[in-house]
């Protein structure tokens, strides 16, 4: 069972993000970190937005403290979200729901040691990549169709 289906509810189905498939799920996640300026940019805009608490505790080494769509949504800003909700094919809402969900726990897997990765210590789309299941082959959008296959066998 990979990450992404532990985090969706662990039952195998690539849709239980609101609908939304793994891969979908994924290029949203990617687009974000692409937009927000990688790990630290996004943890940044978290912070500026009231939600440094529960940010910390996904990159730190304890139990990720959860947020509501509501509350991500706010903290990114209405137009991101807007963006990314025109990724799924669904509003600024929708897409806050479905990363309010996944962001927890691919965060924490994204920064293993307890620490965000220092600046050329690993591009964040690499990272991602590594993390479901493929090498660190370019690093762009285009590379997740290929890594999902390894997410979903773990």
């Amino acid at each position: 069972m990979g990450l992404l289906d532990a985090v969706l509810g662990g039952s195998g189905n690539t849709s239980n993000a609101g609908g939304f498939d793994t891969q979908q799920v994924m290029a949203l996640v990617a687009q974000l970190l692409q937009q927000s300026g990688g790990i630290e940019g996004l943890l940044a805009k978290l912070q500026a937005g009231g939600l440094g608490e529960a940010a910390q505790s996904w990159v730190g080494t304890g139990a990720n403290q959860p947020v509501s769509g509501d509350q991500l949504g706010g903290a990114l800003g209405p137009d991101l979200m807007g963006t990314l909700g025109g990724l799924l094919g669904a509003n600024g809402q929708q897409a806050s729901s479905v990363l309010a969900q996944v962001l927890p726990g691919l965060i924490d897997q994204l920064t293993p040691q307890g620490r965000v990765p220092a600046g050329g210590e690993a591009n964040p789309l690499d990272a991602l990549g590594g993390l479901l299941g493929g090498g660190s082959g370019g690093g762009g959008l285009g590379d997740l169709g290929g890594l999902l296959g390894g997410l979903m066998r773990r």
